[in-house]
């Protein structure tokens, strides 16, 4: 059985290039779903189930284990534990997410002012802000939606002054950490390291999954048993375009095809 990595955009696929230099003996499938990008406009509603239709593809392609790359359906990850995976024939399946991992990660160096950016929807959800302030709630958490950046990344426009601009606001709360709170902003971490400075830690999660995938299995034998170990990478998108099959050959070879898939509603 194989381990899946699921994102509405190019993120997940940058998750699973990193994720391959630590973890390159399993079998991997990616499913990107293009055709309803962007996620961070979507409804909650609307997020739940096109991350419901998406896991159960994975499913159908031998995964045992879903990763959920996308921070806007992670925001929907307890409802599909719970209201749904169970009432389903892959009961012993396992969906995790990226939230609390990097809020972990970001706990960990104590330190007093977090910045967060993301998608609209993943910072109207207040789930990062949420699952940080439980834990230490002196924090000071300050969030930025900067949907344009996700839209840059996707056409291939990177731009620092914009970029700058974007992200000003945490500039002048002077953050001691940043989170990415999507997986698309991994793509221009030098970028946002130069415009930060090398005092503002920023945590991205190509750059923590991997670990945090490898203590999961570490921790649970009975499904690090049951995946297979061929070195293979299956790629899906439920729209094809030239940015992704350009960025697919580039990170996974030549010969690298991207399949279409389509998600039963």
């Amino acid at each position: 059985m194989k381990i899946g990595i699921f994102d509405s955009g190019l993120g997940g696929l940058f998750i699973l290039k990193n994720l391959r230099k630590t973890l390159s003996k399993f079998d991997y499938v990616y499913l990107g779903d293009t055709k309803n990008l962007p996620y961070g406009d979507k409804s909650q509603k609307e997020l739940y189930n096109l991350t419901k239709n998406a896991i159960n593809f994975l499913f159908k392609q031998d995964c045992q284990l879903v990763i959920i790359a996308c921070n806007t359906a992670s925001s929907v990850l307890r409802k599909v534990q719970q209201d749904w995976l169970p009432y389903t024939k892959y009961t012993n399946h396992r969906v995790l997410g990226v939230i609390r991992p990097t809020a972990e990660q970001a706990l960990s160096k104590q330190h007093e002012i977090i910045g967060i950016i993301g998608t609209r929807r993943t910072i109207q959800s207040e789930t990062y802000t949420t699952e940080l302030l439980d834990k230490n709630p002196n924090l000071k958490v300050i969030s930025l939606a900067a949907p344009e950046l996700v839209k840059m990344i996707e056409s291939d426009n990177i731009d620092a002054k914009k970029i700058q601009k974007t992200i000003q606001p945490l500039l002048e709360s002077k953050i001691q950490t940043l989170i990415l709170a999507c997986t698309h902003f991994g793509i221009i971490k030098r970028e946002l390291q130069k415009i930060f400075g090398k005092k503002v830690l920023i945590i991205s999660q190509e750059n923590l999954l991997p670990q945090k995938i490898s203590a999961y299995l570490n921790k649970h034998p009975e499904i690090l048993h049951r995946l297979s170990q061929n070195k293979s990478v299956q790629l899906y998108v439920t729209k094809k375009s030239l940015r992704y099959q350009t960025l697919s050959k580039k990170w996974f070879g030549e010969k690298t095809i991207i399949n279409r898939a389509i998600l039963s509603k």
